[in-house]
Order: structure tokens, then C-alpha cells, then sequence
């Protein structure tokens, strides 16, 4: 029986009692995985190393405006099958090494290193067709479930050969392996719906990149979060699949328990940017004790090794300052790093470069294919997520309530001409103004985009039309709710035509808005940032958009610079044609019996007055509707384009 078919048969069993992890009697991880079968998916990896040789990172110091270099000639080698644990003090460089090796962008820093597999160069396409990175934070969607999660993973990562059997094969064993069965139908979590604890998030986070059978694996600080039995059992099972399938793994992590650190192979211990020790876990006691560093017989030997090399905390700075010196020059001398670059060397005259398998590609069909798949996973977020649209639906029926109570019944008498007026342009520009409400969701949405393209599963065009698509209904469902409420309370033109060219108005006005949301917070992807920015962009739309001072009589740069490109002036202008534009109101009579009408038009001698005079005093020509929704359409594509091009720029 394979391990996928025998996953679900045990998985299933599972269910009667505890799964591994969240048993009270520890259980390890690799005797569930030979008991559950074996990744025969990863069987053919052709890999065999990964090396690297003076990888420098430097970086500008604000302060002094001098070149600062906070890497220095790290070199190292690691085989497959073996794990790497990078670890040193905070600050020391860890995850600098790690996204370096990864191929992975560091801001604001000029790298230079040379990244070997099989002791040969091959494209960064390549690198990250074969390779995968599990970064510190969990960015994990929470209205999803833990399976959900896990199947989204596959789905837009694996390549079209697999098929959805062995996809759920893949998902049950690795829901068995990491002791998540009994949570496989929990949210995530999200502010307002509680979901699975911190230390299964981290779980589900190193599942999910591993669903992807990569030969290289990065990872930031997999036991972040985690108690020493729940990391070593995570470790455990990495470790397994390392040795059993020829994978890679190299892991920044800080101070492991003694159990978990002998899982390891190799230990690479950085202090201040320098190597201090760059070879086996196994010999790293007695090179220590060659060094005159004795390590004491039980003690743990991560807890002895950071210690050392951390100089933060030291009573005497200059002395641990020389102590580290003295650390660091000799590893540059030693036997263990000599040997360590004639491996290097002797990797180099490998004449197999041949690590991408071909089969694993996805093809043309399937990526065309992958916006679908991002719509479907973010459908499911949508409906659940009460902070990305759920609340917004209560607050505008909210609001919705309130204009149509306030604005009640309102005859169509001159003196409430004003009134419907200041009415079209609170309700328009309110409901624009309280999409920031949408920042939170899509700074989920982005954080997660972020991760899964520096894995090279999609890029910013899937992920921008999927999120466009997914608005669209949602929107237009805000908009119908609360102009039924509002539309008729309020008393606007009582025509069918009226009413849903009112709700195409908002719809736009809506879909205008959160394009403006998206781009403002591609650019400053910062909760607080991105809200102020916002805020103060529909702050300036409702400043020059027409109601404040018409348009003919706005100042000259307001009115070129930024009224005509300002969607709210043109959901203003639609608005009022749509009210005024086939509409008359009653002049009030004169005690003498005669007329006094507040606008002059070929009504008056009725004593009414057509709302079209209205229009002209703004200077707005209803014929103009269809040029404005035009406009109005651009606007959003432009705000999409620009948010588009934000986020291909910006590359991890």
C-alpha cells in the first residue's frame, strides 16, 4: 500500500483517538510516516548538493552613511539528505543567509555570492522550481480551514500530472504526519473567529510547503511558536523525508532543545556576520574543545554554542569582543574549513547538472487556469471573512437606515432640492470613503500573495485579476442592499430606469474605491499608513468633486490637476442627472397668488420648476452619462494597472 492510500486509511482511524501531536503520550513522527507509506513522489531527485562561496551582504548605515557589512565571506555545502541548522545570536545575520541562499531579494543591501547545485549555476527559474521557503510569519489565510489550506497549496502548485487523488493522498498524509487530523476542518482564525492555536499554525505553514515535494528546503524558524515535544516531532518528520528522498534542508533556528538540535547534520554558527563553525553537529564538541572551550558533559549543546559566540550581554565587552576575534580566525584556519572548500572544489567536476525534472512543470493550460483557482480560494475567504465584506454590508445598511430616516419622504417641493443634493453627495461619497474597511483583508490577501510568488507559484497578474473578479459581486451586492433601503425611503426619481442607474452609480463608486484602497496599500503596505493615505485621497475626491464649489467656479489647478480625474465628481454628476434630469419641483406661491422659484426655467410659468435647470446651474449636460461611466471605467483600470504594476516591481 502507498503512503497516500494508507494516510487516509490511518488518518481516518485517527479519528477514534489522538493524533500524534496532541497526545498526551508523545509518538514520533516517523513511525507514523513509515506507518502511512512514503513520498515515492520524491524518490527521483537527482540532487545531490548545494554550496555556496563568499556570500557578502553590505548595507548603508543611516546613521554614518557608511557601507556596513552585516555578512562576510560565508561559505558552506550541504548533501542531500542531510538538514543544515543556521543559528547564532540575534542579529547575527541568519535569515540575511537564508534569503540569500534562497535566492530571495534583500532590501536596501548590495549582495555578491556565488549559489551552486551539483556544483554548477543554474537559472533562478530553475532554483525555484526546485526549491521552497517557509518564512517566520505564517501567512496562512484564516477564514480557510486547516485542509482547505493544505488543498489551495497543491492546487496551485503542483503540476497538472498529479491528479486529485493523489492531491487528497498528499493532504491526508501530511494531516497525519504533522498531528493535524482532528483540526483538518478548523479555521485558521482570524480577529474575530477563533481558530487553531499558534504552534499548529506554524505546522500547517511547513505542511503546506512541503505538499509541494521541493528538493531544497528553506526554512525561517520552523519551530517558532512550537513547545520543545511539538518542534522535535516537526523535525522529526522533515528529518525523515530528508533522508529517505535525498531532500535538503537548511533552517535558521534559535535555541533548539537538545533532542531536536541532534536531528540535524550540520551546524553553521554565526556571530556578527562571520562564520564561526561551518560542519557536523557531531564533531562541533570536540573543535570547540580544540579551541579551549570545554562543553560540559550535559548541557545543551545549542544552548553552549549560542552562548559563546553572543557578546550582547558580556560584563567585560573588550574581552568578548577578542574572545570572538580570536572564534572567528580560527575557524578561517582551520582544518574542518579547508576541507570544507576542497569539497566545494571537488563538486564542481559533477558532470550531471540535470536537477529539474521536466515533469514537473506546469503547463500553459494550468497557468492560465491559476486565476480560477485563486478565485475559488478567495471566494470561500469572502463569504467567511466577516472583517472583508460582512461588516461593510452591516455598516452600510447602517448607514443606509440612517439617510433614509433622515432624508425622509422628501417632497419634491424647491426647498428640498438642496436637500437631495446634500444627499447624493454624502451617500456617494460616505460609501467610497468607508472602503478602508477593506485594508485589513487585502493586507491578508497581499501578505500571503507576497510569500507563495518569492515561491514562484504565480505573479501579480493572476493575483490582481482574481482579486478584481472576486469584488465584483460582492459590490454590486452592497450596492443593490442599500439603495433598497435608501432609494425609496428617501423619495429619489420613483422610476425603475432611476433606481437601478442609481445602483450602477454606486456599484461604480464602490469598485472605484476599493481600486484606490488595492493601489494606496500596494504602495505602503502599512496597516496605519495605508488607512491615513486613504482617508486623505477621499478627503481631496470630496474636496474638488463638485459639491463643495461647482465645478466652474473651482480654482484653476483643482479643477485641471485633480477634479477631472476624481471618481467621485463623476458618481456626483450621474447621480444628480439620474435625480434631476427628468424631474420637476414645485415653486413656492406668494401670498399675492403668484410664483417665487429658487431656479428660472420654461416651467415657471406653472409654477415648477424643471430639474434640468438644476444641472445647468452645476454646468453638468445629462447627455453626457455614457462619457462619464466611460471615464469612471478608465479610472478604475488605471487605479488596477498602477496597483499591477506596484506589485510586479517590487519583487521578492
Amino acid at each position: 500500500m502507498s503512503i497516500h492510500a494508507e494516510a487516509i486509511s490511518n488518518s481516518s482511524r485517527s479519528k477514534a483517538g489522538p493524533t500524534p501531536l496532541d497526545s498526551s503520550e508523545p509518538s514520533s513522527i516517523r513511525n507514523d510516516i513509515e506507518k502511512n507509506g512514503d513520498y515515492a513522489h520524491l524518490s527521483n531527485s537527482s540532487l545531490r548538493t548545494f554550496s555556496w562561496e563568499n556570500v557578502c551582504v553590505s548595507v548603508k548605515d543611516r546613521s554614518s552613511k557608511k557601507t556596513r557589512c552585516i555578512l562576510q565571506k560565508s561559505t558552506g555545502m550541504v548533501k542531500a539528505g542531510e538538514m543544515l541548522a543556521i543559528m547564532g545570536p540575534s542579529g547575527c545575520g541568519k535569515t540575511t543567509l537564508l534569503n540569500v541562499l534562497a535566492n530571495r531579494k534583500v532590501d536596501a543591501a548590495q549582495v555578491s555570492e556565488t549559489r551552486l547545485v551539483n556544483g554548477k549555476h543554474i537559472s533562478t527559474r530553475d532554483f525555484r522550481a526546485i526549491s521552497t521557503y517557509v518564512e517566520q510569519e505564517d501567512s496562512l489565510l484564516g477564514a480557510l480551514t486547516v485542509k482547505e489550506t493544505l488543498y489551495f497549496a497543491a492546487k496551485l502548485s503542483l503540476p497538472s500530472s498529479v491528479g486529485k487523488t493523489e492531491r487528497m493522498q498528499r493532504i491526508e498524509a501530511l494531516l497525519a504526519a504533522f498531528g493535524l487530523t482532528r483540526q483538518a476542518n478548523v479555521l485558521i482564525g482570524t480577529p474575530i473567529r477563533k481558530g487553531i492555536s499558534g504552534g499548529q499554525k506554524r505546522r500547517v505553514t511547513v505542511a503546506s510547503q512541503l505538499i509541494t515535494s521541493p528538493k531544497i528546503l528553506f526554512l525561517d524558524e520552523p519551530t517558532s511558536g512550537l513547545d520543545s515535544q511539538a518542534s522535535y516531532e516537526v523535525m522529526s518528520f522533515v528529518k525523515n523525508i530528508a533522508v529517505k528522498y535525498n531532500l535538503l534542508v537548511i533552517a535558521s533556528i534559535h535555541q533548539p532543545s537538545t533532542s531536536t538540535f541532534t536531528l540535524f547534520d550540520r551546524l553553521l554558527l554565526l556571530s556578527a556576520g562571520r562564520t564561526v563553525y561551518n560542519d557536523t553537529i557531531h564533531n562541533v564538541r570536540e573543535y570547540l574543545h580544540d579551541q579551549g572551550y570545554v562543553m560540559p558533559q550535559y548541557t545543551n549543546p545549542a544552548e553552549f554554542v549560542l552562548e559563546l559566540v553572543n557578546t550582547d550581554f558580556s560584563s567585560n565587552q573588550e574581552l568578548a569582543d577578542a574572545k570572538l576575534r580570536n572564534l572567528i580566525g580560527s575557524w578561517d584556519v582551520s582544518r574542518e574549513a579547508h576541507y570544507l572548500r576542497l569539497r566545494i572544489e571537488a563538486s564542481k567536476e559533477d558532470n550531471d547538472d540535470n536537477v529539474v525534472d521536466e515533469s514537473s512543470a506546469r503547463s500553459v493550460s494550468q497557468r492560465l487556469l491559476l486565476p480560477a483557482t485563486l478565485v475559488h480560494r478567495n471566494f470561500i475567504k469572502a463569504y467567511r471573512d466577516v472583517i472583508a465584506y460582512g461588516i461593510r454590508i452591516a455598516m452600510y445598511l447602517g448607514l443606509a437606515i440612517l439617510m433614509g430616516t433622515v432624508w425622509l419622504r422628501l417632497s419634491t417641493s424647491q426647498n428640498n432640492i438642496v436637500a437631495f443634493t446634500n444627499s447624493i453627495f454624502y451617500g456617494g461619497a460616505f460609501m467610497s470613503f468607508m472602503a478602508v474597511a477593506y485594508i485589513p483583508s487585502y493586507l491578508e490577501d497581499r501578505s500571503l500573495y507576497i510569500k507563495e510568488r518569492a515561491n514562484g507559484l504565480y505573479g501579480p497578474t493572476s493575483f490582481m485579476v482574481a482579486n478584481f473578479i472576486i469584488g465584483l459581486p460582492f459590490l454590486f451586492l452592497i450596492s443593490v442592499l442599500f439603495s433598497i433601503v435608501v432609494y425609496w425611503l428617501s423619495n429619489y426619481n420613483p422610476t425603475p430606469g432611476g433606481f437601478f442607474m442609481w445602483v450602477l452609480w454606486l456599484f461604480l463608486d464602490l469598485l472605484a474605491a476599493e481600486s484606490l484602497v488595492i493601489l494606496i496599500t500596494n504602495l505602503v503596505p502599512i496597516f496605519v499608513v495605508s488607512l491615513a493615505a486613504v482617508a486623505f485621497a477621499n478627503g481631496l475626491w470630496m474636496s474638488v468633486n463638485g459639491f463643495m464649489v461647482q465645478p466652474r467656479s473651482l480654482n484653476v489647478f483643482w479643477r485641471y490637476v485633480f477634479h477631472y480625474i476624481d471618481y467621485q465628481a463623476y458618481v456626483f454628476q450621474g447621480m444628480m442627472v439620474n435625480e434631476f434630469g427628468s424631474r420637476t419641483y414645485d415653486c413656492d406661491r406668494t401670498p399675492g397668488g403668484g410664483c417665487h422659484c429658487l431656479y428660472v426655467t420654461d416651467l415657471q410659468k406653472d409654477c415648477k420648476i424643471d430639474g434640468n435647470g438644476v444641472l445647468e446651474a452645476y454646468g453638468y449636460n445629462k447627455h453626457k452619462t455614457g462619457l462619464w461611466i466611460g471615464i469612471l471605467i478608465c479610472i478604475i483600470v488605471a487605479y488596477r494597472l498602477l496597483a499591477w504594476l506596484v506589485l510586479f516591481l517590487r519583487r521578492s
